[in-house]
C-alpha cells in the first residue's frame, strides 16, 4: 500500500511539474506576443534605429522566436534591460526571453538560476583606449583607471587579468554603457573594457571613429547566449531550437528568398528540417514547419550575421569562431531529426 501511495504521489508530483513547465509557452500564446528583453545601446547588436524601431542581431533572434510561435515575426514587444537588471527581469517573469549580449557562465547557471540556451555569438573581452594614447599592449595600463559597466563578468575578468600578471589598476564602474564611454571621453578612464564586439559597436558609433583603438589581446572567454528563467524545459527547448534553425539553413544553403525551392528536395534531413516530415517539434510544443516561419521572417543564421554585424556594416566584425563548422568555425546546429 505504501509503495502504491508513493508512486501515486510521484506521479502527481510529475504531472505538476510538467504542467508547469508548458506555463510560458501556453502564456506567451495565450497573451498573443513576446516580450523579448534586449538592449537598446548597442548597435548591431540591439538598438533603437533611425525609425525608433528596435533593430540589431539580438532583436532578430526575438522576431524568430515570434515568427516559430505565431507565425508572424512582428508579434514581439521589447523590453530595454541594463546589464544589471536582466536576470531578474527574466526571474520575475517582466520578459519571456532575454537576447541581450549576455555571457554563459557557471555562476549563472547556477547561483542565479538561469536556463541558456546555444551560443549565438562566440565573443572576448578587450580593452580600448584612445588612438593617441601610448599604450600598447593591457599591460601597460599598469597603474591606470579603467572604466566598465556593473553587474557584468568583465569586471572580474580585467580584475583576474591584471592580478595574474601582478599589474595594479583602478576600476571605475557605470550603471550603463553610455556613462562609461561619456567617462571615457571626459579623461576619467585611461582605457575601456567589454566585449570585443561591444567595443567594435561603440566605436562604429561614434562621431569620429578613429579616436578609438582596441588593443589586440583577448582576454577572456564569452559565449553570448540568449536565457530564460530557470525550470521550464519546454520554453527553452523553444529558445534553442529557434536558433539551431539558423544553423542549420545556413548548413544547408538554405536562406530567406530560395527556401521555397526545397520543398520539392529528396534529403531526408531538409525535408525534416522543412516539417515535410516528422521531426518532433511538437513535442516541444511548435509546429513541424516552425523553420520555415523562421527563416522566411529573418533569414539563416549567415544572413542575420551578415545584415547587422557583417562587411556591408559600420562594425565589419569577422565572423572568425562565428563561422559554421564546415568553415572552420565553432558554430553547429543540433540535427532534425
Amino acid at each position: 500500500m505504501r509503495k502504491r501511495t508513493f508512486t501515486l504521489v510521484t506521479l502527481s508530483l510529475l504531472g505538476l511539474l510538467s504542467s508547469a513547465q508548458a506555463d510560458k509557452l501556453d502564456t506567451v500564446k495565450k497573451r498573443g506576443k513576446l516580450v523579448c528583453g534586449v538592449n537598446d545601446k548597442l548597435p548591431g547588436f540591439g538598438f533603437l534605429d533611425s525609425n525608433g524601431k528596435y533593430s540589431g542581431f539580438d532583436v532578430d533572434f526575438c522576431k524568430a522566436v515570434s515568427a516559430a510561435v505565431f507565425g508572424d515575426p512582428s508579434k514581439v514587444q521589447y523590453v530595454p534591460l541594463t546589464a544589471a537588471v536582466r536576470f531578474t527581469a527574466a526571474q520575475s517573469g517582466e520578459v519571456d526571453v532575454v537576447f541581450r549580449n549576455t555571457t554563459y557562465t557557471s555562476s549563472r547557471d547556477g547561483e542565479v538560476g538561469m536556463d541558456f540556451g546555444p551560443v549565438t555569438f562566440y565573443d572576448g573581452q578587450a580593452v580600448m583606449v584612445m588612438s593617441k594614447s601610448p599604450v600598447k599592449k593591457i599591460t601597460d595600463l599598469d597603474g591606470a583607471t579603467i572604466c566598465t559597466n556593473q553587474g557584468t563578468t568583465t569586471e572580474q575578468n580585467i580584475t583576474d587579468y591584471f592580478r595574474l600578471k601582478k599589474k595594479q589598476f583602478k576600476l571605475l564602474t557605470f550603471q550603463d554603457f553610455d556613462k562609461v564611454m561619456a567617462a571615457f571621453d571626459q579623461g576619467r578612464c585611461d582605457a575601456v573594457t567589454t566585449d570585443a564586439s561591444g567595443l567594435a559597436s561603440r566605436r562604429a558609433a561614434a562621431k569620429d571613429p578613429s579616436d578609438y583603438r582596441i588593443l589586440p589581446e583577448t582576454i577572456s572567454k564569452e559565449p553570448l547566449t540568449p536565457f530564460v528563467a530557470q525550470g521550464d524545459s519546454q520554453w527553452r527547448d523553444v529558445i534553442s531550437w529557434v536558433v539551431y534553425a539558423t544553423l542549420n539553413a545556413e548548413e544547408f544553403k538554405i536562406t530567406q528568398k530560395n527556401i521555397d525551392s526545397f520543398k520539392t528536395s529528396t534529403d531526408p534531413n531538409i525535408r525534416r528540417f522543412l516539417g515535410l516530415e516528422n521531426n518532433g517539434a511538437k513535442g516541444f510544443g511548435l509546429s513541424n514547419d516552425f523553420a520555415v516561419e523562421v527563416i522566411k521572417a529573418v533569414g539563416n543564421y549567415g544572413e542575420i550575421y551578415e545584415r547587422n554585424l557583417g562587411k556591408k556594416t559600420k562594425l565589419n566584425i569577422p565572423r572568425g569562431l562565428n563561422k559554421l563548422y564546415t568553415q572552420g568555425g565553432l558554430m553547429y546546429g543540433v540535427p532534425f531529426r
